[in-house]
């Protein structure tokens, strides 16, 4: 689920402050590992 959260950010299509506090800390190193760091914000 932490991956397609992520991915959906990459897409534009979510906002990081709209995951779920149970996966912020995985979809922000899902990102982190992408290079987007930016977006983990």
């Amino acid at each position: 689920m932490a991956e397609f959260l992520a991915y959906r950010i990459l897409d534009g299509k979510l906002e990081f402050n709209a995951v779920p506090k149970t996966l912020k800390e995985k979809v922000r190193k899902i990102l982190l590992d992408l290079g987007s760091e930016e977006l983990a914000k």
